[in-house]
């Protein structure tokens, strides 16, 4: 898959696209994405994605925008894995705000990207004050010569698949239900790095993960499986938060104790799969009772996978 950083001026090939900022790449996602596909094939032209960074919600309202699903990296994986044959990954800034729905359509679709046919979610809405919908892309592209197709909402048990779905089921820590929604269990990737070396010190060594500055959408103490190390997953007890007993930080930091593992993982790239939660992160008065905790922790992780054992 390419990967190109804006949106060229003029467009040497006609393309079929789809808009969106497909965080998390959810079932709703994977579905369109799959028509998305299906067409570009038939049409023998490139599948196309436009998506925004940072999200939008994050330009206009930086302290109210929702937690991440997934880094930037991790989309595009994903997207890879979908089939996807380009994605433009255009900066949404104070210049792109400005833009009018049709002269986003004029610029940016189809000088920029040759769009042919463009698939987008039933509740796509763009340009200055989110004027430009369906009904003016079918007007226009009636005109400009591209079809526009609509992807109807896609239910999973009567509720709406989405990202804020998604991100409501892993702050209650309902990881099933997650689950069910994405087509997956939750994982987060990132590069091991060295820490403070506390967990070693008390029996219980960590991977560390740095979240940098990504707000993860859930928190707590989890039985997690980790991909990256050998060729199965490795079970293992993780902790995602900010280390109340131990740390004066307020940045999130992933740490995953691997179970029956004592080989250097510094360096590695690894992902995270959330399984089950076990409790929410607390803070302890003393480091014995913190240890006490994780041992319980990693014993209840230990009882959980006996009985799930991990799909490889």
């Amino acid at each position: 898959m390419q990967v190109f950083r804006g949106i060229p001026r003029r467009s040497l090939e006609a393309s079929v696209l789809t808009i969106g900022n497909f965080d998390g790449v959810h079932l709703g996602h994977q579905a369109l994405l799959r028509m998305l596909v299906s067409k570009a094939r038939g049409l023998g032209l490139p599948a196309v994605v436009l998506t925004f960074e940072p999200h939008p919600r994050e330009y206009f309202t930086p302290s109210a925008a929702p937690a991440r699903l997934a880094s930037l990296r991790e989309k595009l994986l994903l997207l890879t894995a979908a089939g996807v044959d380009r994605v433009y990954v255009c900066r949404f800034d104070a210049r792109l705000a400005a833009v009018s729905a049709e002269a986003f359509i004029d610029e940016l679709l189809v000088a920029g990207l040759g769009v042919r046919h463009l698939i987008i979610g039933d509740d796509f809405r763009f340009g200055s004050r989110r004027r430009g919908d369906f009904e003016l892309l079918t007007e226009v592209g009636a005109r400009r010569g591209f079809a526009v197709e609509a992807m109807p909402t896609l239910e999973q048990d009567t509720l709406r698949v989405s990202s804020s779905a998604v991100r409501a089921a892993l702050a209650q820590g309902d990881l099933a239900q997650a689950a069910r929604l994405l087509g997956r269990p939750y994982s987060i990737a990132g590069r091991v790095v060295s820490g403070r070396k506390l967990g070693r010190t008390i029996g219980f060594p960590t991977a560390n993960i740095p979240l940098r500055h990504r707000r993860p959408p859930l928190t707590g103490v989890f039985a997690v499986s980790v991909e990256g190390l050998a060729g199965t997953q490795v079970a293992g007890v993780a902790n995602v938060g900010v280390r109340p007993t131990v740390a004066d930080s307020l940045r999130a930091n992933l740490e995953v104790h691997l179970f029956d593992w004592a080989a250097d993982c510094y360096g590695a790239h690894l992902r995270v799969h959330f399984q089950h939660k076990l409790r929410d992160e607390m803070r302890f008065e003393s480091l014995s009772l913190l240890t006490e905790q994780i041992a319980r922790d990693a014993e209840a992780a230990r009882t959980w996978f006996a009985h799930h054992p991990i799909p490889n």
